[in-house]
């Protein structure tokens, strides 16, 4: 038994995207014996580039039934039966995702008809859907549209299953059960990572951190070092048995924090900005001083170095470059994004040394030295390579520069 499907998304971010049409035959590899049909509200906004490739508009969708309401009747037609799609992956990732956020684990075997077409029909000049089905002779309408989509794997799917005579697809499905013995564990672990940037941690059966790092996408780190073929990363793969994850708001911040937790040796920052000949110039430091700043590639440094040459104030003046980036006598509150949307982050300066970071909700205020302590989390270390981020980020213009309180 096979339920044939294609769904449409709402082009958000990858993995905050949100279905905005499910379609899905129920097929027993004969006909077709049950279907379900439904635009969605994805409880979101539909990108222009959606809405124009796939004609569905946010007005469309405004009194459609919400997930949630379609939920118990996706369970239902498709009990028992194996989720087959044109790029299967993507279909079975937005439903898997959609029960996620209602607490449900939604599990299904998969068949692709990608691969199946092209070692059954090789040769094809394209195997996306629309061009196989015109090469096939498979009528599809309503192209990009749940309905018209799925009708036409449907047809493509006779094709293949009339074509297999060495029984391919039978085969590929008790590979594919192989294969999900294999993988299991790999997307129990990573599956349900969010794409957002901040600290990543793997750890034992015992709960301890075997391994851990800033992520400037946690999902796409984990999944990295899970499919990675170096030795390196064996040891790790055997032992994880959990992944956790903390989000940061700002890269800076997460360094703070590695450096607190694990006590990492400071990365090398083999290029330095220097001002030689009445120019501006980044070359290695091994064997120099007088660096004014320093970056961990040669490209970042041409990067700054472009930027400094831009603003007329630095234009042959190391001098005002230095003062401008100098921390010395500094008491200050650093402001920038927080974890969420509804909140920030700061770092504390006082005397130009760095001794805390910390979060605030943006309804509340924080402009009293005693509300800041209370937020505050003190740090023990802070590197070189901390205060050389600290003036990049002058530069860079990324934080709100306040006075620090004093009472």
């Amino acid at each position: 038994m096979y339920s044939i499907l294609d769904i449409e998304s709402n082009g958000g971010a990858f993995k905050k995207e949100s279905i905005i049409e499910v379609a899905i035959y129920r097929f027993d590899g004969h006909e077709i014996i049950d279907q379900f049909i439904s635009l969605v509200n994805p409880e979101d906004t539909i990108s222009p580039f959606v809405q124009k490739l796939t004609g569905i508009t946010q007005k469309m969708v405004k009194t459609a039934p919400k997930f949630h309401e379609i939920a118990k009747r996706v369970v239902e037609i498709t009990e028992g039966s194996i989720l087959v799609g044109h790029n299967v992956e993507f279909d079975y990732r937005m439903l898997r995702q959609s029960f996620h956020r209602l607490g449900y684990d939604y599990e299904k075997e998969t068949i692709d008809t990608i691969p199946l077409a092209k070692k059954l029909i090789p040769d094809e000049e394209s195997y996306s859907l629309g061009k196989l089905s015109k090469s096939l002779g498979v009528p599809l309408t309503d192209r990009h549209r749940a309905a018209g989509d799925a009708r036409a794997t449907v047809e493509l799917f006779k094709i293949l299953l009339a074509k297999d005579q060495d029984k391919e697809i039978l085969k590929h499905h008790r590979d594919a059960q192989v294969s999900n013995n294999l993988n299991k564990k790999i997307t129990a672990l990573t599956e349900f990572l969010p794409s957002d940037n901040g600290m990543i941690y793997f750890q034992n059966d015992k709960g301890e951190i075997l391994y851990s790092d800033y992520s400037s996408n946690i999902y796409q780190t984990a999944t990295k070092i899970f499919h990675s073929k170096t030795k390196k990363w064996d040891k790790l793969k055997a032992e994880t048995t959990q992944i956790q994850y903390e989000f940061t708001g700002n890269e800076l911040i997460a360094k703070l924090m590695l450096l607190q937790k694990t006590k990492k040796k400071t990365p090398s920052l083999p290029f330095g900005l220097y001002f030689k000949n009445e120019k501006y110039t980044v070359e290695r430091t091994k064997g120099q001083t007088g660096d004014l700043l320093k970056f961990k590639s040669f490209s970042q440094g041409n990067k700054v170095k472009s930027y400094i040459n831009e603003q007329e104030r630095f234009q042959g003046n190391p001098e005002a470059l230095q003062e401008f980036l100098a921390l010395e006598n500094r008491d200050e509150i650093w402001i920038s994004e927080g974890r969420t949307k509804s909140e920030k982050s700061f770092l504390v300066l006082e005397k130009g040394k760095l001794t805390g970071y910390g979060f605030y909700e943006l309804h509340h205020q924080i402009k009293s030295l005693n509300k800041i302590n209370k937020l505050k989390i003190e740090i023990q270390a802070v590197n070189n390579m901390i205060y050389n981020e600290l003036k990049l980020s002058l530069l860079r213009n990324n934080y709100e520069i306040k006075n620090l309180p004093t009472t």
